[in-house]
């Protein structure tokens, strides 16, 4: 494997902390959010990863979309990430990417949605490690 980038993040405090990116790019502070016993307002882990990687789908899904001959240009994904209690003290992620594809007939968009699942980064990062639903709206 041949690297191409490399995102450098500095975290301190956790939940309720700050991360900073080595460039300067992001530079945030962090609450758990209000259902959580935080606050309204502030960037949380979960929103950090939900909108990452909705960025990383859409490339892939514009990838596939190129491979098909189908426009994907306009397409939307929202991304909804879960945390989830498993037990007394274990916690867990899910998610669902809804994705929205205009132009098209739902079971069109479900095959590409499909596909750009198959091949996005996150999407690969995530497989059998959380329960993930792709659902073309």
């Amino acid at each position: 494997m041949k690297k191409l980038y490399t995102a450098v993040v500095t975290a301190k405090g956790g939940r309720d902390g700050h991360i900073k990116s080595a460039d300067g790019v992001i530079d945030l502070e962090l609450k758990k959010p209000k259902e959580l016993g935080g606050e309204d307002g502030y960037a949380n882990p979960e929103l950090l990863f939900a909108g990452a990687w909705g960025a990383c789908y859409l490339g892939a899904l514009g990838s596939v979309g190129k491979r098909d001959g189908v426009d994907v240009s306009e397409a939307t994904v929202d991304v909804h990430v879960g945390f989830n209690q498993e037990g007394e003290t274990s916690y867990a992620l899910s998610a669902e990417l809804h994705v929205h594809v205009p132009g098209i007939t739902v079971e069109q968009a479900q095959k590409l949605a499909d596909a750009a699942h198959k091949g996005c980064p996150y999407s690969k990062a995530t497989r059998n490690n959380i329960e993930v639903k792709i659902i073309a709206e």
